[in-house]
Formats: C-alpha cells, structure tokens, sequence
C-alpha cells in the first residue's frame, strides 16, 4: 500500500452475503468513496485482507436514499451487482423501517422491496440488447453471437454472455469463464454463463464474474440468464434460478427484471489500513 494508507484512519466495513455471493460493505455516507483500485485488491485479498466477489461502498444521493459502487477484487469497478443491492437495501430497511427504497448506481437507479419472509427484491431495471449497448467490439445479432455454442449477449449495467448447455454441472466453468470473459468481442470484459433449462420456469446456473472467477451466485447474472434463455425461446419471462449456492427467482416484467431472495449479514469489523500489503 501506499503511504496514505499507513496514516488513513480506520475503516469500518460489514460482511454480507446473498447465497455465498459476498461482499465488503462499507457505508461512506456524509464522505466520499475512500476506495482506490489498489485498496480494493487489498481488501479483496481473502488471505492477506477480508476477501469478496464485490466491494461496495454506501454514498450520499441527492435525490435517490442512497448511491452505490461497486469495486471487483481486482480493482475494477462494476457497474451494477444485483445480490450486493439487495443486501445494502435489507441493511438499510432494517436500519430505517422502510419497506421500498430507491438506490443509485452507475447503470440506473434501482428499487428495492421488502419482499416478506426476510426476502428482499430488487428492480434490476431493463436489460440493454442492442450490440453497441452491451458493448460489443462489432454489429451482431445478441441473441446468437458468432462464437462457439452460440451464447446470447445482453447487459444488466455490466456485459453478459450466456451460454446454454446440457449439463450445467458437467460444464467446464473456469476454463471457458477465463476464456471469454477476454473474448474480443468484450472490449470491457464480460461475465459469463452456463445455464441449463430444466423447464421453462425452472434453470440451473453456473457463473463466471468479470475481474472475479467462479462465484457461488450473482444477481445481474441470474437476471441476464433469464433474459437470455427468453430470447431464445427457452423459458418463461419469470423462472426459478437455481445457482451454486442456492435459489433465487427472477421475473422479467415491463417495468425490468426483479430479482428476489435472502441476504444475511455475517460479521462486522474494523480494517487497519496500515497492516494491509
């Protein structure tokens, strides 16, 4: 680390996950974003820091009751992360008594509800499916790319690249995550998945996160599976997901993709930035 990091203060964080999708939370409200790319790889360290799959960081919104970002272990930002928001609006619901929220990120402004049940859903918001929106490095048709099996692409805030397959537990993730998450195509890097349909309302999902690896779940790529597996005929606009580490329910509407499921807060702590290398 640096050597403003030897005299920063402490940092006070929480650790959230949504079926083992996990998180550094740090709540920066009433300041700025204390994240640089090489704190968040510090951090993200899960041997020599706490660990995550996302850092992110709870902000002042003039208009919205919060702004969120989001940081990938290898310092990169992200643009959105479903399961993250639904674990800040849960915390924040608890803190306040509120039942509905409003959160901005870096792709939309997304709304949050108490969904019952210790459930908390989340408008992820409308999938981008033009070529040039997802990015795309060239005009092509999204829902097959020229590219082995054909995957689908989309964005919910970050590139997707969906790939159907028989058996999602046969699936070679990490190889051909690793593989395409550098395809060309990507000039930002994409996430990437395996999914198998068991029905139309019912899909098996293996992930691949940008800037991450292998994760156990993730909420914009559970949403972009669904959106995927519709466009090609595949499934219905509202499935249940199920994914390493558990169920999620997804639920393509007008108004965007909902995304529903448990959070939990596991521990809160104070880091030293100085002990960080």
């Amino acid at each position: 680390m640096n050597q403003a990091a030897n005299t920063a203060p402490p940092l006070h964080f929480l650790k959230m996950h949504g079926l083992g999708n996990d998180f550094v939370v740090i709540d920066a409200r009433g300041g700025a974003d204390p994240i640089t790319p090489a704190l968040a790889c510090a951090i993200g360290d899960r041997h020599r820091g706490v660990g995550f799959d996302q850092l992110a960081v709870v902000l002042d919104d003039p208009q919205d009751d919060v702004r969120l970002v989001f940081w990938n272990a290898d310092g990169s930002t992200s643009g959105a992360c479903g399961n993250a928001t639904r674990c800040i609006a849960r915390h924040l619901m608890d803190e306040t008594g509120a039942t509905r929220l409003t959160l901005r990120t870096a792709f939309d402004t997304l709304i949050a509800e108490d969904a019952g049940d210790r459930l908390t859903r989340v408008n992820m918001g409308t999938p981008a499916l033009a070529w040039d929106q997802v990015p795309l490095s060239i005009a092509t048709d999204t829902v097959s790319l020229p590219l082995p099996g054909a995957p689908g692409a989309l964005s919910m805030g970050n590139p997707h690249c969906v790939f159907v397959v028989d058996d999602a537990e046969a699936a070679d993730i990490a190889a051909i995550g690793a593989r395409f998450e550098t395809d060309p195509l990507y000039p930002q890097r994409t996430n990437v998945e395996m999914v198998q349909v068991l029905s139309p309302d019912r899909l098996r999902l293996r992930i691949w996160e940008r800037g991450v690896g292998i994760t156990l779940a993730s909420g914009s790529c559970a949403c972009a599976a669904l959106v995927a597996c519709h466009r090609k005929g595949l499934s219905n606009r509202k499935a249940e997901i199920i994914v390493d580490g558990g169920t999620l329910m997804g639920d393509w509407r007008e108004d965007g993709v909902w995304l529903t499921g448990p959070t939990r807060t596991v521990f809160q702590g104070t880091l030293d930035l100085s002990q960080l290398t």
